[in-house]
């Protein structure tokens, strides 16, 4: 809002320095602050707050070390995160712009379906909090939600250059939205380029990068392409949406484990929003640019910055758990911003963590069952699923295995952000 604020004063009353919040830089600084001294400051409020009406963590018995103590923790903190992400975007994101309107939908829509798990689980005394199916339910509407939006949206397209001979458009499934304009690069050089809606992501380690989801869509003939790509790529979304969504939630289960992954993934998410949403860049390094796209800097910004100010209360001994209220909410976040970035097949590196979390759930559970119809007896491949239990079961303290996870987090946010040369 202060970006059409100080824009509208720039242009009618030429006030000096209203100039600055056109600039995408400062706008995310400035996100990235407010949502720390939100999330700093409210966080303390906010646990004062639960404790006096002890909302506080129901802690099943595993037998874990330590999780006794833990009994009692304020939980439903997730509810700053959502603050801190949602007043800063607010502010200075052009909350027009469809890409924000998207994360600030996915942000709230998570948030609710978590915090109703918690409140089941706090207020109703039920441990099991919200059927799983209703949690499906949500995030497969979600998954819509995002899929109808991102295939059928006229303002999300795709930016590309018109070589003389050749047809922007690559197949039945995609079509021109804008007369063809000029752009000049780094070099001075002038390029013709339009805008295409098109169903699209990016491949990485090669050169021709982009693929359309119509390619899939071809599978079931060529005729068939204008309406089995919707199909193909809606079904996709929702679950990339379910997948990111339920790993974020698994991994909440030490102190400062989800918040800090889900930090290191944002700031690699962010880096290609940025880079996408610049022409000059994404020439440069030969990516997919995406008009608008870099607008999307303020709210990862936001975010990021959400997280780790959460952590001065989350990390070990947490002074407050963050609930599904906000496990359900990074992970969905995570997700939409992958499919709008069109990096959701960088998903299983950015959210390595994530995934080993729920192969870890997926293997043990599969095992059991094998063995125990093979061999009359139920086996476990480990200790304790999900993966991070199994460290504690062998006896690394929490903070160890958190910080060796942040640790793998960041090499793979590394190995992620190298794709952009590695073509």
């Amino acid at each position: 809002m202060l970006y059409y604020l100080f824009t509208y004063l720039r242009d009618h009353f030429r006030l000096f320095g209203a100039g600055v919040f056109y600039y995408i830089t400062f706008r995310t600084a400035m996100a990235i602050i407010l949502s720390l001294v939100i999330s700093m400051l409210m966080g303390r409020r906010l646990i004062e707050f639960l404790r006096r009406k002890q909302i506080g963590e129901i802690v099943r018995d595993l037998g874990l070390q330590g999780e006794n103590q833990k009994k009692g923790t304020p939980t439903m903190g997730g509810l700053i995160i959502i603050a801190a992400i949602l007043i800063p975007t607010l502010l200075f994101a052009r909350v027009l712009n469809v890409y924000i309107v998207l994360m600030i939908v996915t942000t709230i829509w998570c948030g609710l379906v978590g915090f109703l798990d918690d409140y089941i689980k706090v207020f109703k005394k039920n441990k099991e909090g919200l059927a799983g199916r209703f949690k499906i339910i949500g995030q497969v509407g979600l998954g819509i939600i995002i899929g109808v939006t991102m295939y059928y949206n006229q303002y999300v397209v795709v930016s590309r250059e018109v070589f003389k001979g050749k047809s922007p458009v690559f197949n039945e499934s995609e079509r021109v939205m804008s007369t063809p304009y000029v752009r000049k690069d780094e070099n001075g050089v002038e390029h013709s380029f339009v805008k295409v809606k098109s169903a699209t992501t990016t491949i990485p380690f090669i050169k021709t990068h982009e693929m359309s989801y119509a390619v899939i869509a071809g599978w079931f003939g060529q005729s068939a392409v204008k309406v089995v790509t919707p199909i193909v790529y809606i079904l996709f979304v929702i679950f990339i949406i379910v997948a990111v969504s339920n790993g974020a939630n698994i991994t909440d289960g030490v102190d400062g484990l989800a918040t800090g992954v889900s930090a290191i993934a944002g700031i690699c998410l962010g880096v290609f929003a940025y880079l996408s949403g610049n022409y000059i860049f994404a020439g440069y390094l030969n990516i997919m640019n995406i008009p608008g796209l870099d607008e999307l800097s303020i709210f990862i910004g936001a975010f990021v910055g959400a997280c780790v100010g959460f952590l001065w209360y989350n990390a070990y001994p947490a002074q407050v758990f963050m609930g599904d209220t906000g496990s359900l909410a990074l992970g969905g976040i995570i997700a939409s911003l992958a499919l709008i970035i069109r990096k959701e097949l960088l998903i299983p590196i950015i959210c390595g963590v994530f995934l080993i979390e729920n192969l870890s759930v997926v293997i043990q559970v599969w095992y059991f069952k094998y063995t125990k119809k093979k061999y009359g007896e139920g086996r476990r491949v480990f200790l304790m699923s999900p993966l991070h239990h199994h460290f504690q079961k062998k006896g690394y303290h929490e903070a160890k295995i958190v910080t060796r996870f942040w640790i793998i987090g960041i090499i793979l946010a590394i190995m992620s952000i190298v794709t952009l040369k590695l073509q």
